[in-house]
């Protein structure tokens, strides 16, 4: 099982952070290996650290025994190629300023510590059908502002004094009691 998934810049920021059960992760060499076996600093020795870096950005699952090396390394290669086509040349930016649309990409492929599908034209299917979603939805909210400048570009206080009334005075005549 999967307990948390990070995203780290060079420089040890955080860009994406997503845990299933909390853990504390350190800085290592780049001339070490992708897998760090557990201990006490991640939680016991059921637990190992499986990462890969991809130009300024480091995809860090931590794991259960339970998980496959090769498997989830296969699972950070589907992340990160589903960001790319989705994000056209993703970067640490993209983490940064579209965290909704990382997160919900991130839940296709695993939720709530299992992971779900691995298949990226699956992904890439479920993500432009929430992309369609959106549009519509804009569409409706974008509705009460629609409606406000119809009634501003009806220019209301030039058709009152443009209406037609009744001569009052001939009309309080015409009543009857």
């Amino acid at each position: 099982m999967i307990k948390a998934i990070l995203v780290f810049n060079n420089h040890g920021k955080p860009r994406l952070s997503k845990f299933y059960q909390y853990f504390l992760v350190s800085k290592r060499d780049d001339n070490v290996c992708n897998f760090l076996e557990g201990g006490s600093l991640i939680g016991g020795s059921d637990y190992k650290l499986i990462y890969r870096h991809y130009a300024t950005l480091y995809f860090v699952f931590c794991v259960d025994s339970s998980e496959s090396e090769l498997g989830i390394l296969d699972l950070i290669q589907v992340f990160v190629e589903t960001l790319d086509k989705c994000f056209e040349n993703v970067c640490e930016l993209d983490l940064i300023f579209h965290v909704d649309k990382v997160h919900y990409i991130l839940n296709e492929l695993v939720m709530g510590g299992m992971v779900l599908e691995t298949n990226m034209t699956e992904i890439l299917t479920r993500i432009e059908d929430q992309n369609k979603l959106e549009k519509q939805e804009a569409g409706i909210a974008a509705a009460p502002a629609r409606a406000v400048s119809a009634v501003k570009n009806m220019n209301i206080p030039q058709q009152i004094k443009d209406m037609k009334l009744p001569d009052l005075p001939q009309a309080i005549k015409d009543l009857k009691f």
